[in-house]
């Protein structure tokens, strides 16, 4: 799961990624609200984390402009600010949830998972790019009509690719989030991606995966 943190202290930033890392979540981080939204119009996170007090952009104006561009990834607000009108300003911008500071890291944790599993009911798990389909609950894979099987690594490859759909992921976000592992050499990255090509675009005339060359993959139709 790809979470972004968006905070201009660098110890608590620090803080926040390495034990977010090792609960298994793939972090990028952002210092000031410019950063932040530069991110976010680049990739695609399962959850967002914001501190309220940013340079350059507030937390809570690159909320607005974020759901103003019609980002619906789940933001977590994060302040120093715990007067109820605080809150419910920090809520009224587009925060799904608000966690004044100082917080400690187990509830930090408990709201991710609270935000996450609020989203898995509200959104289908059906992943669609084209006239690939692929419900992740039951790993049922299809192009067209074509049912396709796939192994376990060919899945999660798949499923991380269709989740940033149109957008590169990374040859380390790959490695880190099929294996945990970024020493996994590139060569069995770029067979794992022939196996999983040779079966999802395998005579088709629309070919969806592509290579960025030197960077990563991506599933796209355009």
């Amino acid at each position: 799961m790809n979470i972004l943190i968006v905070e201009d202290d660098i110890n608590i930033a620090q803080y926040l990624s390495n034990g977010l890392v090792e609960e298994s979540f793939i972090v990028d981080v952002a210092n000031d609200g410019a950063e932040g939204l530069a991110k976010i119009r680049q990739n695609v996170y399962d959850i967002i984390i914001m501190d309220w007090m940013l340079p350059v952009l507030s937390g809570t104006e690159l909320c607005v402009i974020a759901r103003k561009n019609s980002v619906n990834t789940p933001i977590l607000m994060l302040s120093a600010k715990s007067d109820i009108r605080d809150r419910v300003e920090g809520l009224n911008c587009g925060a799904d949830d608000y966690l004044p500071k100082p917080f400690s890291f187990d509830e930090l944790l408990a709201r991710i998972h609270a935000l996450v599993r609020r989203r898995k009911l509200q959104h289908d798990s059906i992943l669609k790019v084209s006239d690939l389909a692929f419900n992740v609950s039951s790993r049922k894979v299809q192009r067209g009509e074509k049912e396709i099987r796939l192994t376990t690594k060919e899945y999660e490859l798949l499923e991380i690719l269709m989740k940033n759909h149109g957008h590169v992921v990374s040859i380390k976000k790959i490695t880190t989030h099929l294996w945990q592992d970024e020493t996994i050499s590139e060569s069995i990255i770029k067979v794992l991606v022939h196996h999983l090509r040779s079966k999802i675009d395998k005579n088709q005339s629309k070919k969806l995966i592509k290579t960025i060359r030197k960077i990563g993959y991506k599933i796209d139709d355009i």
